[in-house]
């Protein structure tokens, strides 16, 4: 059974990005597990001399996870003309990880005025091996919108975009 991990780069309560992975979760096939990374505000910052050691929990947990899904999607918000600091804390994290090179990932970014995030953060994973799935990549119109998950889900231009991802996500992944 695939699994695919959802990474939210917001740490707000009230996220229009981790609204949109937890639809992702509730529109998931049948045979496809979505399990949601919630310990990106629990990452130290990240230090390479803590690499050559005992990795923190965290950090270790992190990896774990990276290793068992079969794909990744992300979800970061657009601050201050970039990606979300937290997150790229997490992907630096992840840089000597060898868990993560070759992993698919979809982006969804979730307001559709953001110019920079979302090609820095396809420049890092770019940078760190991942595969990233063109086709499951998709930005949803959410900017002003304050959609919960279900809303979202039931809304139908929406959660069609979020299916045909997911499809092309299971593609590449070989599960479809």
């Amino acid at each position: 059974m695939p699994l695919l991990l959802t990474i939210s780069g917001s740490l707000r309560a009230a996220s229009s990005n981790t609204a949109a992975l937890e639809a992702l979760a509730l529109l998931a096939p049948p045979g496809v597990t979505v399990r949601r990374y919630d310990e990106l505000d629990l990452l130290p910052a990240f230090n390479p001399d803590l690499e050559s050691g005992d990795l923190p929990d965290t950090v270790a947990r992190l990896r774990g996870l990276i290793g068992q899904a079969d794909a990744i999607v992300i979800s970061s918000p657009e601050y201050a003309r970039g990606m979300a600091g937290a997150l790229k804390n997490m992907l630096d994290w992840l840089v000597g990880a060898l868990e993560f090179p070759d992993k698919p990932v979809a982006l969804i970014t979730t307001s559709q005025r953001a110019e920079y995030a979302p090609g820095q953060l396809r420049l890092v994973l770019t940078t760190m091996s991942a595969r990233i799935v063109d086709d499951a990549s998709i930005t949803l119109p959410l900017l002003g919108r304050t959609l919960t998950a279900d809303e979202i889900a039931a809304d139908g231009a929406l959660s069609s975009q979020l299916r045909a991802a997911t499809g092309a996500l299971m593609e590449a992944v070989g599960a479809a």
